[in-house]
């Protein structure tokens, strides 16, 4: 297993604060996805949660039903912390994804793709495709180009409809409109339903 993928990997890049994919907000992709959501109650998860600028703002906008999973123990100890006032709508889980159990409405994809070893890639399609139920959705974005060495690691969008095809229908796979200044254009808004 690559070091990047473990737990101490991740626990000291968030000690020594090197998280530079971190915006420090939810992006305005996510956001406006978000905010067209009615139903309060359905079950989400939010994988790779990082600081979870996005589990902070469905509880402030009265979602109920969130789980966090990161790999890194400083991460899970922080959130716990942060959220503790609303711990009967947040489960946080220090573990391994590709671990997980359980049913979800709605995944939120954010940076948790970019984070994985391009090597399992397809565990991560079908481990999305076994977590998510029947008319579920995996909602996120994804990078729409390189990166020198990763993490990140990028991709495009021919790739990804061959990665994710054999397991979902693609109701959306677009540039993101509304990306962040410094990730315009590097975008693709995705919402993926399991076959």
């Amino acid at each position: 297993m690559h070091n990047f993928l473990s737990s101490d990997y991740w626990n000291e890049r968030y000690k020594k604060d090197e998280t530079g994919w971190d915006i420090g907000y939810v992006s305005t992709p996510l956001k406006t996805y978000i905010d067209q959501l009615t139903q309060k109650d359905i079950r989400m998860l939010i994988p790779g949660g990082g600081n979870s600028y996005e589990a902070a703002y469905l509880l402030e906008n009265g979602f109920t039903n969130i789980t966090v999973i990161d790999i890194a123990p400083i991460v899970a100890e922080r959130l716990k912390a942060q959220f503790k006032s609303y711990e009967d709508s947040i489960t946080i889980i220090c573990g391994d994804f590709f671990e997980l159990t359980g049913n979800f409405d709605l995944i939120i994809e954010q940076t948790f793709f970019c984070a994985i070893d391009p090597v399992l890639r397809k565990a991560y399609a079908e481990k999305m495709k076994q977590l998510l139920k029947p008319g579920g959705k995996l909602v996120g974005l994804l990078f729409n180009r390189s990166f020198e060495n990763g993490p990140p690691f990028g991709g495009d969008e021919k790739e990804y409809r061959d990665l994710f095809s054999p397991y979902f229908t693609i109701s959306k796979m677009e540039p993101a409109y509304n990306s962040i200044p410094q990730r315009a254009g590097s975008e693709l808004f995705l919402i993926l339903t399991p076959l």
